[in-house]
C-alpha cells in the first residue's frame, strides 16, 4: 500500500529530505508532495552578496522542477496555513488540503523582533532572495535621493546584530559601496554604515583573535560599530540605542535573531523554546509520524541547549530524516541524528573573511577562509547536483 509523504519546506532540509528519500524508496511506493512558498531553492547563506549587488540572483535561486527532475516529486508553489496533525492533513494557503501519512516540517524560522517598538515596522530582514533585492533597491533609492541634495540619513546604513548574517552583510556592503558612490558623484566618506550587537562581542563562537581581526579589517573599510549597545526602540529613520544615543538612518537591515515558525507554533505538536521538541531521530515528541528537520527542530546539545539554527545541520538532518522515512516503512531501526561540525565560516566581502575549520577548529583568515567558503558552497551544489540549475 502507497504511502503518502508531504514535505514543508525545499530550504537545505526539506530538499535534502526529499532527495534522501528518493534514493531509498521509489515513487510508487511513497508519493512525496513538496510544499514549498517560491518555485526556488534559495541559498540563504549567500544572500548578503545578493543583497550587495555582486552575485546574480540566478546563483542563489535554483529551480525546483531542475532539481526534482525524474525524482516522482510532487511540487506545489505555495504557503502552508496550517497543520492539523491529529486529523493528519495540512491546509495551503489557496484552500487546498493535502492528507498525510508522513509528514515532514522543514519550514525554517522566522525573524525575532523581541518586543522592541516599532523595529519590525521599520526594519528590512534578510530571508529570501526578494529580501535581499527589496534591500538593493532600497538603498540605491536612499543613495540616488542624497545625491539629489536629500537628507544626510538617507547615506547611513544600520544593520542590526553582530551574528553571521549580520556581520556578512556589512562586510559586502563595505565593499560595494564606494562604487555604488563614485556612479552618482558621492565621496565615499559620505556613507556611515553601521553594525549595532547588543552583547559585548560580533560573531559569537568564533575565537577572540578572530573577531579582532574581524572587526580591525571592517573598521579599516569604515563600519563603525556599537558593541553592547541593543536597539530599543525606533521611531521612523531614528534608530535608539541602550545607552541613549540615536543614529538617524534611511535604511535598518535587521539580522538580529530567529524564532520559531508560526505555523509550527501553532500547531499543536510539543514544542521546545518556540521550535518542535524531537526524538532523537527527529520525529515529534508528541506526534510520530512527523519528522522535523532544519531551524523548524529543537535539537538539544550536550550542554542541554538547542542547536543554532545553520545551513550545515539543516543539510545533515534532512539525509537523516530521509533516511529514516524510509526505515519506517520498511520497519527498520531509525537512525538517531549526530550533527557533524565541519566548522564555522564567515566572509567579511569578497577578499577578506575568518573561520574555524575541522574537527581541531583549526583557525583560517584572509583568503585562506574565502576559499574555503567558495569550496563549501560549491559542495554542497556538487551533492544536490545543483550546478547544471545555475545555466537557466
Amino acid at each position: 500500500m502507497n504511502r503518502r509523504v508531504v514535505i514543508l519546506g525545499a530550504g537545505y532540509g526539506g530538499l535534502l529530505t526529499a532527495l534522501t528519500i528518493r534514493k531509498h524508496l521509489r515513487a510508487e511506493e511513497a508519493p512525496i508532495t513538496l510544499v514549498n512558498r517560491v518555485p526556488t531553492h534559495q541559498l540563504v547563506t549567500e544572500l548578503h552578496r545578493l543583497t550587495a549587488g555582486n552575485i546574480r540572483e540566478q546563483a542563489l535561486a535554483l529551480p525546483l522542477e531542475k532539481l526534482l527532475k525524474g525524482k516522482g516529486v510532487d511540487l506545489r508553489i505555495g504557503g502552508v496555513e496550517s497543520i492539523e496533525p491529529d486529523l493528519k492533513r495540512v491546509r495551503l494557503t489557496e484552500g487546498s488540503v493535502l492528507a498525510y501519512d508522513t509528514l515532514v516540517v522543514a519550514l525554517g524560522s522566522e525573524t525575532a523582533f523581541f518586543g522592541i517598538p516599532g523595529l519590525r515596522e521599520n526594519s528590512f530582514t534578510l530571508k529570501s532572495v526578494e529580501d535581499a533585492k527589496r534591500i538593493r533597491e532600497h538603498i540605491e533609492e536612499k543613495l540616488d535621493s542624497f545625491a539629489r541634495g536629500g537628507r544626510e540619513a538617507d547615506a547611513s546604513i544600520v544593520v542590526g546584530g553582530g551574528g553571521l548574517t549580520g556581520i556578512e552583510t556589512v562586510g559586502e556592503l563595505a565593499d560595494e559601496l564606494p562604487a555604488w558612490c563614485r556612479g552618482r558623484g558621492i565621496e565615499p566618506g559620505s556613507i556611515r554604515l553601521y553594525n549595532v550587537e547588543a552583547s559585548s562581542s560580533i560573531l559569537p563562537g568564533f575565537p577572540s583573535e578572530l573577531v579582532a581581526r574581524a572587526q580591525s579589517s571592517l573598521e579599516n573599510r569604515g563600519v563603525r560599530f556599537r558593541i553592547g549597545q541593543p536597539i530599543t526602540a525606533v521611531e521612523g529613520s531614528t534608530v535608539r540605542l541602550g545607552d541613549g544615543s540615536a543614529i538617524e538612518a534611511g535604511t535598518l537591515i535587521w539580522c538580529g535573531g530567529v524564532q520559531g515558525h508560526p505555523v509550527v507554533t501553532a500547531s499543536g505538536i510539543e514544542l521546545v523554546r518556540g521550535r518542535a521538541a524531537v526524538t532523537a531521530d527527529l520525529r515529534s515528541v508528541s506526534h510520530p509520524d512527523i519528522f522535523v528537520a532544519g531551524d523548524s527542530a529543537a535539537v538539544i546539545g550536550e550542554d542541554g541547549r538547542p542547536y543554532p539554527p545553520s545551513a550545515q545541520l539543516a543539510w545533515q538532518m534532512g539525509e537523516t530524516v530521509g533516511y529514516n522515512v524510509f526505515a519506517s516503512y520498511r520497519g527498520a531501526d531509525l537512525q538517531p541524528f549526530r550533527p557533524v561540525f565541519s566548522g564555522t565560516l564567515a566572509s567579511l566581502g569578497r577578499k577578506d573573511g575568518v573561520a574555524v575549520v575541522g574537527a581541531r577548529l583549526t583557525p583560517l583568515k584572509g583568503f585562506a577562509a574565502t576559499a574555503m567558503k567558495e569550496a563549501s558552497n560549491l559542495r554542497y551544489l556538487s551533492h544536490i547536483k545543483g550546478l547544471f540549475a545555475l545555466a537557466y
